[in-house]
């Protein structure tokens, strides 16, 4: 189940992928798939750890203009629902560790739809400031492309 939107604290991307579940699934749950589409072209992601748990890391890098990888991502997984639901935040660290500078949560949801597979990915944050913040830092172009990257990704190997 997920929390409905706030538009006070959340920001979303949706829209029709025409790839099945599975495969828009393992491209989120596979390292190497994850690393050709996580962050916006031609930026590079090196995914560090990846714990498919509650509980378990995700820790990627990103390289911007071919330089050295850097911190990007530091979180953990809080629920894996095979084929249907990914959450993970970046308020915990693996093993449920608080973090540091805890921003946000994100909830991708996956739904059959006729055309292939229903996407969306639900990110809420603790404060209106915060939610207002991500989307001047960019929210809806970098998860936008991201989100064009993952489908243009499964739709190819479909």
């Amino acid at each position: 189940m997920s929390p409905s939107l706030n538009p006070e604290l959340d920001l979303t991307v949706s829209r029709v992928i025409k790839a099945p579940r599975s495969a828009i699934w393992r491209a989120w749950t596979d390292r190497a798939s994850f690393e050709q589409w996580w962050v916006p072209a031609p930026a590079r992601c090196r995914v560090q750890e990846m714990e498919l748990r509650p509980g378990g890391s995700l820790v990627t890098l990103l390289s911007e203009n071919g330089g050295d990888f850097m911190p990007h991502l530091r979180g953990c997984y809080l629920a894996i629902d095979e084929l249907e639901r990914l959450v993970f935040t970046n308020s915990l660290v693996g093993g449920w560790r608080p973090a540091e500078e805890p921003f946000m949560t994100a909830i991708i949801t996956l739904r059959e739809h006729p055309l292939g597979t229903d996407y969306t990915a639900h990110v809420m944050h603790k404060s209106n400031a915060d939610r207002n913040m991500h989307e001047k830092m960019g929210f809806h172009d970098g998860w936008g492309t991201v989100t064009e990257q993952l489908a243009r990704l499964v739709e190819r190997r479909s």
